[in-house]
């Protein structure tokens, strides 16, 4: 990582110390970036031996992983009209599993949570926000993220308003979109030299630390222990934070070599795809071109997600 003298950490602590109260209560968990315009791309180029055209439709994409303040209050209120998850979720890789947000975990993101927890929370997001649930089984709106064969068997409305996962297509658009073109695949999202310590100043990784951050301060200097605020640290080309590193985010796709005639990857299949790399050094690939394959069963301490939904 870059070098940077203690006297420049000390006064830069200072300032975040200082505007720590405003940052905290200004801070929206949701804040989405949306895509209309110059959105045909090739996926997989400069990272995999295989890639597709891909020609999007309009979408948007919240800036930050879903944190534990946003996740934790869903589903307090989702739980009481009939939502059941599985796994109540934690605040970061420490958090305390279920238990209510704390100054120090409010705006970590959202972790110990597997992919039919998420697509489930995505539905009651949408439930309590009045839009349109993405996700259904035999026309009926999933609800419990236990019911695994109803959630393995679903489909996604692409046409509804409501909040969802991002397709892998739109994942990797949105972390390798700039304000010109596309970066390379081969790249940390957000980095813009080849040099590989730039990608620190975007990305928390098992490189630069051994745990999650709160969303949106990969860069920022501090010192072991300190406080940091959400959205003070470094966003990619397109405004988004921690495209690369912090926990790695779920996608809807199931995992499957890429082609041309299926914008959201095969209707059946083994493994999701996640995106993205994390903290930690079981999936230290960060580019914003590598993939990984997870059961959606499998749920740890560096996975969580971002939402989605269609922009029309």
């Amino acid at each position: 990582m870059r070098k940077i003298c203690k006297k420049t950490i000390i006064i830069l602590s200072a300032v975040f110390m200082a505007a720590g109260s405003f940052a905290q209560s200004s801070f929206s968990h949701i804040s989405l970036v949306t895509f209309r315009s110059n959105l045909k791309y090739t996926i997989g180029e400069d990272s995999q031996a295989y890639t597709a055209e891909r020609e999007l439709l309009p979408f948007s994409i919240n800036k930050y992983e879903t944190t534990y303040t946003l996740w934790y209050s869903v589903r307090m209120k989702a739980e009481k009209i009939g939502y059941n998850f599985a796994n109540p979720g934690q605040g970061g890789a420490n958090g305390k599993r279920g238990a209510a947000p704390t100054d120090d975990d409010y705006a970590q993101p959202v972790t110990m949570i597997n992919w039919y927890d998420a697509v489930v929370w995505c539905n009651a997001l949408s439930e309590l926000r009045g839009r349109e649930p993405c996700y259904t089984y035999n026309g009926e709106v999933i609800r419990d993220s236990a019911d695994t064969a109803a959630c393995d068997l679903c489909v996604c409305d692409w046409e509804c308003n409501g909040f969802r996962l991002p397709s892998e297509a739109e994942w990797e658009y949105a972390a390798r979109r700039t304000r010109v073109g596309f970066q390379r695949g081969d790249l940390v999202s957000g980095q813009i030299s080849d040099d590989a310590e730039e990608g620190l100043l975007y990305a928390w990784t098992s490189e630069n630390t051994v745990t999650t951050h709160n969303v949106g301060t990969a860069g920022v200097p501090f010192e072991p222990g300190e406080q940091t605020f959400p959205a003070t640290g470094n966003a990619n080309a397109a405004g988004l934070y921690d495209m690369s590193g912090n926990v790695i985010e779920f996608c809807w796709d199931w995992f499957e070599d890429y082609t041309s005639e299926n914008l959201y990857g095969p209707s059946v299949g083994f493994e999701r795809v996640s995106r993205g790399g994390s903290w930690s050094e079981y999936t230290m690939f960060l580019y914003a071109g590598d993939r990984y394959s997870y059961d959606p069963n499998e749920c740890y301490n560096y996975m969580g997600f971002r939402i989605c939904c269609s922009a029309r």
